[in-house]
């Protein structure tokens, strides 16, 4: 096994960094991007938010064809080749000229995009020891929030200045780098243990995960924080856009550099894993996010930021946590239960702005932080439930829990 602090554990973390990051920037790289393909193809922001919204659904569904197959076929070789599938299709997405096609590509690039979030975790349970998979689990959720940075950046300054598919070029470039870096950091699976593809087997395992009532809950905290957090992103883009902020498509692309206390809140979430009891973690992590959206009521574009960078630091905390806390509680067929909770994380991300958009049609930003609350509250109740089946005490017992 690969155990903390060794050189096997810094490569394999640093590749499955690398490709987190090079993962999310190309999801997030066309939310800056929207107003410009809105007015390049001549559509309705509605339609625009498509490239977005389509590529994160198709990621989502696609969770539970990887999972399954990295069981039966192994996890290094169907993450290169998906990694290789984005890369082509990010190169491609800068050669479009008709808004279908533009469609079409992320659609299919969202299919690429889940192989490494799908198997990314299972690789480190088979891999890692116990106390490595803890620290490893936050360290690459935190190239998530990398990866979330750097895509809206790409797509904010490169866009706005040479245009939206020159942002997608520019995207290429940066996945060409990550696809060699991953290539040769990552060490070959040494400790997995593969499983007949079976149809009926795959199905029954999923079932199982469905009906284990930890694993459900977990499922739909992840989802359900997501549902809130990103589309919060999106309504506040708006927000800063107009009077009396009236910050372009770059600035607010700055807006997104807030993810790096999320970073800190990935990479912190493992530490603290080794002392606290997980659900305790998420209910300090949801708690954190409820008062950072408060924080963002107030009509300085400074309470927004602190806000937001709180929101970030409290949301990563809490999916750093509730990621590792599956892995952990699955039991077998690991990649399958990760892959689940990704389906809950991603459907949560494609469906909550229908849930926010009354409220934004109705009152604003502030009635959107009350809709938020609402589901907020909601999962922090779930919490208590997932803290009830895992015993009351704040502190672990014994090393021996971790």
């Amino acid at each position: 096994m690969i155990h903390s602090n060794s050189p096997a554990f810094w490569r394999g973390t640093l590749a499955l960094v690398i490709g987190s990051f090079m993962v999310f920037a190309n999801v997030y790289v066309t939310q800056p991007l929207l107003p410009m393909i809105a007015q390049e193809f001549s559509i309705s922001p509605l339609q625009a938010s498509g490239s977005f919204t389509i590529t994160t659904f198709t990621l989502g569904m696609s969770l539970l064809i990887y999972g399954p197959i990295s069981d039966a076929l192994g996890r290094r070789g169907i993450m290169l080749l998906t990694l290789i599938g984005t890369t082509l299709t990010t190169w491609c997405l800068s050669l479009v000229t008709q808004y279908e096609m533009l469609l079409v590509l992320r659609g299919i690039q969202g299919f690429f995009l889940a192989g490494l979030p799908a198997i990314a975790v299972a690789y480190l349970g088979d891999e890692y020891s116990p106390d490595a998979l803890l620290i490893a689990v936050g360290l690459y959720i935190s190239g998530n929030t990398l990866g979330g940075i750097g895509g809206r950046l790409i797509g904010g300054f490169v866009g706005e200045s040479f245009g939206p598919f020159a942002a997608f070029a520019a995207m290429g470039i940066v996945s060409s780098l990550c696809l060699l870096g991953f290539y040769l950091l990552l060490p070959p699976s040494a400790h997995f243990q593969p499983k007949p593809l079976n149809l009926k087997s795959i199905q029954k395992t999923l079932l199982t995960h469905l009906t284990k009532r930890q694993l459900i809950i977990s499922y739909l905290v992840g989802g359900l924080s997501f549902f809130i957090f990103i589309n919060q992103y999106s309504y506040v883009t708006f927000v800063l856009e107009g009077a009396p902020y009236n910050l372009s498509a770059k600035y607010v692309g700055l807006l997104f550099l807030t993810y790096l206390s999320g970073t800190l809140g990935s990479a912190v979430s493992g530490k603290l894993a080794k002392r606290f009891n997980q659900p305790n973690i998420m209910i300090i992590g949801t708690s954190v996010f409820m008062c950072g959206s408060l924080i963002t009521l107030g009509d300085a574009l400074l309470a927004i930021i602190i806000g937001l960078l709180v929101n970030s630091f409290g949301f990563f905390l809490c999916h750093s946590t509730c990621s590792a806390f599956v892995s952990r509680n699955a039991g077998h067929s690991k990649a399958s239960a990760s892959s689940l909770y990704l389906v809950f994380y991603y459907v949560g991300a494609s469906t909550g702005g229908f849930y926010l958009d009354p409220f934004w049609h109705y009152g604003g930003w502030e009635t959107v932080i009350f809709g938020s609350l609402i589901i907020l509250g909601s999962v922090l109740f779930l919490e208590t439930r997932l803290l009830n089946h895992n015993g009351n005490s704040l502190l672990r017992g014994t090393a021996r829990e971790l």
